[in-house]
């Protein structure tokens, strides 16, 4: 397995409030996890970087090998780390901090997948099929879901940044779990909006199955997103499964 991310301020933003890191626990197992955080002045860095911290350094605590532990697994830790955030936002200088939240765990043949907000996770296979794993909790897509408006509509929607879901909510958060099955050659993507919202999922397949290291795909996909504007910071996660991790 190949494993290569990069995080990116663009060229818009003052502050990276994106945060992106990989952790293994007690049987090697990897768990991914990518953060873009929201709020006042560094107070989005302060989530993204807490979110991802602590879920980490958990995970170095576990043995888990399966899906169904991690599953739940998730679930807890990540509602209780829902209410650490939400009362570090308490504090004046973090008032209202948020992030969302990317975490793949990756076992034998299989990954679990942890969503929240509209950070994305990808399925790459072959030369022409790019899956988008996960849906955004974001305003947009409940109304594209609703059939409200349509996907140009959605493109440049003037409440495109407005979420539904976030690390750091006051009540309970509503976490998407789902676990895939990967075959040799695949490709996992996980991305913040920075790189979505500026390159399209046809040129990110075009990069990804390119014949370049997945450290330069990578590199790659960042430059696309500046180029195209780089209105917010961007991070990208590439994961490559090669016959061995099956």
């Amino acid at each position: 397995m190949e494993i290569s991310f990069l995080s990116d301020i663009g060229k818009i933003r003052s502050t990276n409030q994106d945060y992106t890191k990989i952790f293994y626990n007690q049987e090697k197992c990897a768990l991914v996890l990518l953060a873009d955080g929201m709020g006042g002045h560094k107070a989005g860095d302060v989530a993204s970087k807490m979110t991802v911290e602590i879920l980490g350094l958990k995970w170095e605590q576990t043995a888990f090998t399966t899906s169904e532990n991690i599953s739940q697994w998730f679930i807890s830790e990540i509602q209780a780390l829902n209410e650490n955030v939400y009362e570090k936002g308490l504090n004046e200088k973090f008032f209202g901090m948020g992030t969302t939240l990317e975490a793949v765990a990756i076992f034998s043949g299989t990954y679990t997948i942890a969503h929240v907000g509209d950070s994305r996770s990808y399925a790459l296979r072959g030369a022409d099929k790019i899956i988008q794993l996960t849906q955004d909790h974001s305003l947009v897509n409940d109304l594209l879901l609703a059939g409200e408006i349509t996907v140009e509509e959605a493109k440049k929607h003037p409440q495109k940044n407005i979420i539904t879901r976030s690390i750091g909510m006051p009540n309970e958060v509503r976490i998407d779990v789902t676990t895939q099955t990967f075959l040799p050659d695949d490709y996992l993507l996980l991305s913040s909006d920075g790189l979505t919202n500026m390159v399209s999922d046809e040129k990110i397949l075009n990069v990804v199955m390119s014949a370049q290291t997945v450290e330069e795909k990578v590199a790659e996909l960042i430059a696309l997103a500046n180029k195209n504007g780089g209105k917010d910071n961007i991070t990208v996660s590439l994961i490559h499964f090669e016959e061995e991790d099956i």
